[in-house]
Order: structure tokens, then sequence, then C-alpha cells
């Protein structure tokens, strides 16, 4: 009987239920996911494509006195309506998460021409592109062949034993994605587990009443179930000892920690700071930061790879502007702008233009305050002069 009773309890303890099928099945995530499926680095990736998508792609020209912005149908084309079925941002965005998540480190955009002209863009879908590791450059779209310049390859993470290939971050992503999904089914698991209990009723289990289910749930009836909220329980002293507990929390299982150690871990790898996956507070240096060290060193690719593929004439490229993503209030923008406006380096509708406001008609001039000089003159003012000449008020 001893043995029995012992047996009993064990069986209905968190401890059973931890190494039971149940736990098996509930606790532990099998078999392969895509890191599409995980949340942390799919809102990562979706972020960069957003900022990356929404950045004006401009068509610029070298020239004698510095690089200028060509408005032509070429840059209506690239910047306004490069795939007839979608917009400029939805067609950047589609390329970004193909190089960072979907592609594993390649984007491929498909060059239709008709006559020489530029006719679409066209985003190939990942599951559409093959690319064998065979030494050569060998890029199949739907079994077809492609040579370099028919397509437009975007890498990101050039492989070591292909370099023309990327391999994305999948390989760095994938312990903590794991780490994060099941962390994910663990929280799940327990807020959902009926291991929890408020209160424990100790009863004599050797006595008949007491050994069944039906004895036991006739017990709860008559002596601890109220119809009353508040009603006190009157039970025998002899067979009962009551003791409230305190459950497991998540805090006790530190789910919280292990989950903010493994987004930090994947904004790490990723480049975008902690408070874009919940962890910290906005913080505007790591903000710009984050678009110099990581937004840019994708856009730099995009456009040398757009340049070397669309672009025929040597004195014109394509360029990202960048610069709108950083995190620049108003007053910043007007002081620094005014600022150069009052030296003459900039015209005030170019002001007004950083300021979103219309231009206006005498503002194209490029002014100056009269009490800036050339810095060649800087020499020759009066106060400086030793014994200059007299004005006619007789001051020097």
């Amino acid at each position: 009987m001893i043995w029995n009773r012992k047996k009993r309890t064990r069986n209905k303890s968190p401890v059973a239920f931890l190494l039971s099928g149940d736990a098996q099945d509930t606790l532990c995530v099998p078999g392969y996911t895509t890191l599409d499926r995980c949340p942390e680095v799919m809102t990562a990736c979706r972020r960069i494509a957003e900022l990356i998508g929404s950045l004006t792609i401009h068509l610029m020209e070298n020239t004698e006195h510095g690089d200028k912005r060509v408005i032509n149908a070429l840059s209506r084309k690239i910047d306004i309506c490069p795939m007839h079925t979608m917009t400029r941002k939805t067609w950047m965005e589609a390329i970004i998460m193909n190089l960072l998540l979907y592609g594993k480190g390649n984007s491929i955009v498909k060059v239709h021409t008709n006559d020489g002209y530029l006719q679409d863009l066209e985003p190939i879908a990942a599951s559409r592109i093959s690319l064998p590791e065979n030494g050569t450059y060998t890029v199949m779209i739907d079994g077809i062949p492609y040579n370099t310049d028919e397509i437009l390859h975007f890498v990101y993470n050039p492989a070591p034993n292909c370099l023309w290939k990327g391999r994305g971050l999948q390989v760095s992503l994938r312990p903590f994605a794991d780490n994060l999904k099941q962390a994910a089914a663990t929280e799940k698991a327990f807020l959902s587990s009926k291991w929890k209990p408020s209160v424990i009723v100790k009863v004599d289990a050797l006595t008949d009443e007491f050994s069944s289910p039906a004895g036991r749930k006739r017990l709860l009836e008559d002596y601890v179930e109220s119809s009353e909220v508040g009603e006190p329980w009157l039970i025998p002293a002899e067979q009962f000892s009551i003791e409230q507990i305190k459950p497991l929390s998540l805090s006790d299982l530190a789910i919280s920690d292990v989950v903010q150690l493994n987004r930090r871990m994947v904004a790490a790898i990723l480049g975008v700071p902690p408070f874009l996956l919940g962890v910290g507070d906005y913080n505007k240096d790591a903000w710009n930061a984050f678009v110099n060290h990581t937004v840019k060193p994708i856009v730099v690719g995009l456009q040398q790879e757009m340049t070397k593929k669309l672009i025929l004439s040597p004195k014109m490229y394509i360029r990202f502007n960048v610069l709108s993503l950083f995190d620049w209030d108003i007053k910043t923008i007007a002081d620094v702008f005014g600022s150069l406006s009052d030296r003459g380096f900039v015209s005030g509708n170019e002001v007004r233009d950083r300021m979103g406001l219309s231009p206006r008609d005498g503002l194209d001039d490029l002014r100056i305050l009269e009490n800036y000089i050339p810095y060649e003159m800087s020499a020759y003012q009066k106060k400086l002069v030793q014994g200059g000449e007299k004005d006619g008020d007789g001051t020097a």
C-alpha cells in the first residue's frame, strides 16, 4: 500500500508531466522551420526592406562643377515604375526580402528590353531560382540559364567557395531563431498547462472515499466548493490540511531573459537596433548608426549593380537618397540649411525643399551676409591694417 500510494502521488506531479509524452509534444519543437517563420528575424528584415523601399532613386551625371541630378525617361522608369505591375516601393521591398531572407543572400531581377529600351525590371521569386556551385557563373530561372548581362544579381554576404554567390545569414541566425521558437513554445505550453494549482488540499489517501476520482470530486462538492463568493470552508480537521502555494512563473523559468538575449543576438547579426525587436528604448544615435552601417552598405551594392547593368553612359550613375533616412528633426534641418543659406552655399528654395515647402519666386539666387568676405581677403580688413586710411569722419 505504501508503494502504491507513492506511485500514485508521483504520477500527478509536474515532474511526471515533464517526463511524459505529452510534454514532448507540447514543449519540444520538432522538424525544420524556415527563418521567415521566426517573428524577430522577419521583423528585422521587413524593417530594412521598408526603409530601402522608401528611398528615392536618383539618376546622377558627372559634370565639371560636380554631380547633378538628371530627370528624364530613364530616371522616371527606375524611380517611379520599374515594373508595370508594382510600385517602386513594393518592387524594392521584394528585392530586399529575397536578398536578406528568402533567397539566402541572392536576389535576381530579370531585365526586359525592347529595341534597346528598358521595359521592365522583374523581381524573380527565390523558389524559381537555382544557383549551382560549379565554379562558373550560372543562374537558372525556371530551369533556363541566364547570362550575367541579362539579369540583375544582387548579392549579400558572398559565399567562401563561390564568390559571386551570396549565402545570406541563415547559418548565423539558425541557433538563435531555434531558441526563440522554443521559448515561444515553452511560454505557450506553460500558460496553458494544467499543472498550476493555487491551492493544495491534503487528504488521507488511505480512506476509501478519497481513493477514487468520484470520491475526491464528491469531497470538493461537499466541503470546498461554495455557492457564494467569499463563503468560508468548513472541513474536518482530522482529515484535511490545506496549503496555499505559489506556482512557477515565467520569471522563475527565466523565459524573458532568454528571449531578450536571443533578440539582441538576432539584432546584432542583422545589424538592427535592439529596440526594433522590442528590447530597450528608442535611441536616436543607434538609429542613425543603423542607417549608416547597415542600410547604406546594402544600398551601395544595389547602386553598383544597377549602374553597371542599366547605365551605358560613363558619366551617369544611380544613387539612392540615403540621407532621408537619418533622424533629423525639423529644427535641426532649419538650423543647418539656414546657416548654409546665410553663407551662400544653398539657395532659399533649396532650404524650402528640405523643409517640405514649395519653391517661391526670387529665392533661387545665392545670398550672403555683408560681413562675410572671401578667405583670401581676410588679411585686408581695415581693423587689422595698422595706420589704415582715415575715413571722412576721421576714423580708420
